[in-house]
């Protein structure tokens, strides 16, 4: 890690997440451009298997360096929403998403592993991140469910399926009980005319 007050902000919140014990994994735009196409990114997201009873030690823990609200992370835990958290001197936010306890998402958590994070030249980061197949599937998954008209998320698993060697054992597994076999069947079409 160095320089990026971004990143700096990012490995504060990571170190308190391992200091309590509480597994995660980055997913979203940081996987899809740690396993694809590197591009800039407004925020992190990351799935977080926290339990409500932990929300006020977390937000403690970060109080010093960001706007973190116990009750807000416990209302979001209960409900199954995301909750941000905000680093008072960059204003960048990092949305925390409760880890669902299906086993797609069990598996996922499962199959994240520590990759770098390049974010400009000279700033870099160690962290958990979902799979290629499972950043894939997720980002279908939120895809369809935007109504199929978000050509940066499509662009983020093209560049992906274009680049990366693909376990489609996997994804053909999972694309059917996600309901996205089509758009899965799509990509992969569209990546092999790249």
């Amino acid at each position: 890690m160095a320089g990026n007050p971004i990143v700096e902000s990012v490995a504060r919140l990571l170190a308190t997440l391992d200091e309590l014990g509480i597994q995660y994994y980055a997913g979203g735009s940081v996987a899809s451009s740690i396993h694809g196409v590197p591009r800039f990114t407004q925020d992190v997201d990351l799935v977080a298997d926290l339990k409500p009873e932990q929300a006020g030690a977390l937000a403690l823990k970060l109080s010093s360096d960001f706007y973190a609200d116990a009750q807000q992370m416990r209302e979001a835990l209960r409900h199954h929403r995301s909750f941000n958290v905000i680093h008072f001197a960059t204003g960048f936010k990092i949305d925390i998403f409760s880890m669902p306890t299906d086993g797609f998402h069990t598996g996922e958590l499962a199959r994240s592993e520590k990759r770098v994070w390049e974010v400009d030249s000279g700033s870099r980061l160690e962290l958990n991140v979902a799979s290629a197949e499972d950043t894939i599937l997720e980002k279908l998954v939120w895809y369809k469910g935007g109504g199929q008209v978000s050509e940066r998320q499509w662009n983020d698993i093209l560049g992906i399926a274009a680049t990366t060697q693909l376990d489609l054992e996997y994804l053909g597994k999972w694309a059917p009980e996600l309901g996205v076999t089509a758009l899965l069947e799509r990509l992969l079409d569209e990546a092999r005319q790249l």
